[in-house]
């Protein structure tokens, strides 16, 4: 077990510690909101000697996920950060470094994506990577972000896998929140995290290797493009051996999904990153009022753990799916993909709800946590799913209402 080093930080400090403690060599950085702190923190520790690692601010994301991703290519521990837009910018190197098989960890601070322009969270940044080769691993509170940092290097580094991490945690919501978190002993991180040592780097001076890519006919790209896959498959067994190992050097445990008040459940919330807390608490109080719910937290997202899912949700009367995010003309993105996992299933819930919710930061009331519920219910009993519906308070359509109202009278000069 690691020693009791507790201390108060915010979630983006906390993964800074995550990158600190995998004795990162290189930390290639691109400031923006809310992620700078993480890349301010590392760059002091630099400075400092705290941290041996070369620190370079680059002048875009692009090139920020560029130099990333070649240093990966030479054998050293790479770290970067970034959010929102800033990972929208780096888009078109997320799917070459995955296609390089380079490892390295991608934190990224989830910011609602313009236009219109916002600070706060939602996911359809980090969902617009899915398919993009990146492993998606996405934490709820602080304590899970530095350990989430230090488990994706180990998953990344596996010779089954070799493929770069993204670690996704909510802004202002975790980014700026301080929560206690106890520091993992730098000893026993180590031990769990050895020295990164690429199999296909032994080269000698005597026999030199070049890398690089080459343009490929369909036949070869996709039996390269397969082989992603299946790599990325593969996490799902490297993801189970380093949360054993996890668990026995530090005392937690991290599982693909977490289940919460699942056993005797009838109804089932779906949900990922901080806002579920806010889930366990709707969850708590739904008990008290005699309704038997419980919440089922994604944390894997990519590969999508089909079978944690599965065995998770069938049998229950009914699940609704709460997505932070919303795929304009389709509705709430994990909603289709849950959907989809479970449709050959015989024992499968007799209802499926989507809702969408928490966009922009918005905030997910206790009244609109005890709608969900009651709608769930509803359409359990019916059998017949409902959706996709926009959580959103008569308080707050009234308040759209006036804003209208006021565009138009100054629009109408009255």
């Amino acid at each position: 077990m690691d020693q009791k080093n507790q201390m108060m930080m915010t979630g983006n400090l906390a993964a800074a510690w995550g990158a600190r403690l995998a004795d990162v060599d290189y930390v290639p950085a691109f400031p923006i909101t809310p992620q700078t702190e993480i890349v301010e923190t590392l760059s002091k520790w630099c400075g400092s000697g705290a941290l041996n690692a070369r620190f370079v601010t680059l002048d875009s994301e692009h090139s920020m996920m560029t130099a990333a991703g070649a240093a990966a290519a030479t054998g050293v521990r790479v770290f970067t950060a970034t959010s929102s837009q800033g990972l929208l910018h780096a888009f078109e190197v997320l799917y070459t470094v995955a296609g390089w098989r380079v490892p390295f960890v991608l934190v990224n601070v989830s910011r609602a994506l313009a236009s219109p322009i916002t600070l706060e969270p939602d996911h359809n940044d980090v969902l617009a990577a899915r398919d993009s080769g990146f492993v998606q691993i996405h934490a709820e509170t602080c304590q899970e972000v530095v350990d989430s940092v230090l488990m994706a290097y180990r998953i990344a580094e596996d010779p089954r896998v070799c493929l770069p991490v993204m670690v996704n945690l909510d802004g202002f919501y975790l980014s700026f929140t301080r929560e206690p978190v106890t520091v993992p002993d730098p000893k026993l991180a180590g031990a769990f995290l050895p020295p990164f040592r690429p199999a296909h780097l032994g080269f000698k001076a005597s026999a030199p290797q070049a890398l690089g890519t080459a343009v490929y006919g369909g036949s070869t790209y996709s039996y390269f493009r397969h082989q992603i896959h299946l790599a990325s498959v593969n996490v799902l067994q490297v993801h189970e051996e380093a949360a054993v190992e996890f668990e026995r050097l530090f005392g937690r445990r991290y599982g693909v999904v977490e289940g919460y008040r699942l056993e005797d459940a009838e109804d089932v919330l779906v949900m990922t990153n901080a806002f579920a807390s806010k889930g366990k608490a709707a969850v708590d109080a739904a008990r008290e009022g005699g309704r038997r719910v419980g919440l089922l937290r994604i944390r894997l997202i990519r590969p999508w753990p089909t079978d944690a899912i599965r065995h998770a949700l069938c049998g229950r009367r009914a699940v609704a799916v709460l997505d932070q995010n919303l795929s304009p003309g389709q509705g709430g993105i994990l909603f289709q993909e849950i959907a989809a996992c479970l449709y050959h299933e015989t024992q499968r819930p007799r209802a499926l709800c989507s809702f969408i919710g928490g966009l922009g930061g918005k905030n997910i009331s206790e009244g609109e946590f005890r709608a969900i519920f009651e709608q769930t219910a509803e359409a359990g009993i019916q059998g017949k799913g409902t959706g996709p519906v926009l959580l959103y308070t008569q308080a707050e359509h009234r308040e759209m209402e006036q804003l209208q109202f006021l565009a138009h009278e100054l629009k109408t000069g009255r």
